[in-house]
């Protein structure tokens, strides 16, 4: 059904706009960050680096891992697998898991808003093996999953054996593909409303009252900070892939094996620092913007609306010079129904004197539906008022 961007027929609009930009440049200088193994510093809504070191060389994410579990678990929700007040069952398997843990007992129920707490904030390992045993049916197969969405995320230094962090030979990830996974499930803005507590309790109503205290300790201590993911494991040591928002602009800085926590957020504090003092963003759509529709032949609807699957900005340089920027949609010819929610359907390109400065899909805006022989026929023979009566 999908073909490569570069071969589809497309329609194309233009519009310019007057703002300033330059493309981004990675800070060169090694000084920036040391003391750590590999580090990377990344605008969310562009992908833009604006600084790295060592950031593909493969390294074991600890409990960054739960990144990934967190992604699949927003995704289910948002293509309405899931609801936020459904009950999850806590297995016998789930309970057992050491290291961070909510301390589920088996046959334990919370709901889907509470075990994410659970792992956005208290890095339960439990409730992720939960969460992935409700969404997977069981955790190999979430595994799966999670290795299938690294895949189409174009992550190729990235593979994941469980969905904890906990360790294990073989599972690794980079700076780089972490920072993507960071920038992934940064689309649903909802998530850092778990992510950015600095406390919270689980079984709040009950004499089992259980206190979560964010292991990222930048939420409480730097302005604009909102989340991800911290991990340790003796093997990893100290890792942090943090993000924080500022006068509009988010920016994503991971660290991989830095000796201390304290070291560890020293490092990533001083790359926010520079990407605060050097950088802006200018907005230029929401996710699920419309932007187009796309014509979806033998469907139940005849066109679906492509919206953004992401935000869409552009990265300059503080103060740089303004310059006209093209907006260009090409939408993919032949779609076939059925159509899903969120399945790439066309792509935006901001656009200057030729050379493409950011790109992003256009997804879906909702399903459709394989079109019954009866509207096919009607939509055949021009039938679209009432019959008869």
């Amino acid at each position: 059904m999908k073909r490569i961007v570069s071969i589809m027929a497309v329609f194309i609009l233009y519009s310019v706009f007057s703002i300033p930009y330059v493309f981004a440049k990675e800070a060169k200088s090694n000084d920036l960050v040391n003391n750590v193994k590999s580090a990377i510093l990344i605008e969310r809504d562009t992908g833009k680096v604006m600084y790295e070191v060592n950031s593909n060389q493969k390294l074991p994410p600890a409990s960054m891992t739960k990144i990934m579990t967190m992604l699949l678990i927003m995704e289910a929700i948002d293509k309405g697998k899931l609801s936020w007040n459904e009950k999850v069952r806590t297995s016998e398997y789930a309970a057992s898991m050491g290291g961070s843990q909510i301390f589920l007992e088996p046959g334990e129920e919370m709901t889907v808003k509470e075990m994410l707490r659970g792992i956005a904030i208290g890095s339960g390992n439990d409730a992720s093996v939960a969460m992935a045993e409700k969404i997977g049916g069981s955790e190999p197969a979430f595994v799966k999953m999670m290795n299938k969405k690294a895949r189409e995320l174009g992550l190729k230094n990235t593979f994941f054996k469980n969905t904890t962090g906990l360790p294990v030979s073989g599972h690794y990830s980079t700076a780089h593909d972490m920072a993507i996974m960071a920038k992934e499930l940064l689309k649903y803005d909802g998530i850092t409303k778990f992510t950015g507590l600095y406390e919270a309790y689980l079984r709040e109503n009950t004499d089992k009252k259980f206190w979560l205290v964010n292991t990222n300790k930048l939420v409480r201590f730097y302005p604009g900070v909102d989340g991800l993911k911290t991990g340790f494991t003796g093997e990893a040591k100290y890792c942090l892939t943090a993000t924080a928002q500022k006068n509009g602009m988010r920016v994503i800085a991971v660290v991989f094996g830095a000796p201390t926590s304290k070291e560890r957020n020293a490092q990533v504090t001083k790359m926010l620092d520079y990407a605060f003092s050097q950088y802006e963003t200018h907005p230029m759509y929401k996710r699920n913007f419309p932007l187009a529709k796309a014509e979806v032949s033998k469907g139940s609807s005849p066109t679906v609306e492509a919206v953004t699957s992401e935000h869409i900005s552009l990265l300059t340089k503080k103060g740089e010079k303004t310059a006209n920027i093209k907006k260009k949609i090409l939408i993919i010819k032949n779609l076939q129904a059925p159509i899903h929610k969120g399945d790439k359907v066309g792509m935006i390109q901001l656009v200057k004197g030729g050379k493409i400065l950011t790109e992003s899909p256009l997804v879906a805006k909702s399903d459709v539906k394989e079109a019954s022989w009866w509207i096919l026929y009607k939509r055949a023979f021009g039938m679209f008022t009432k019959v008869g009566g």
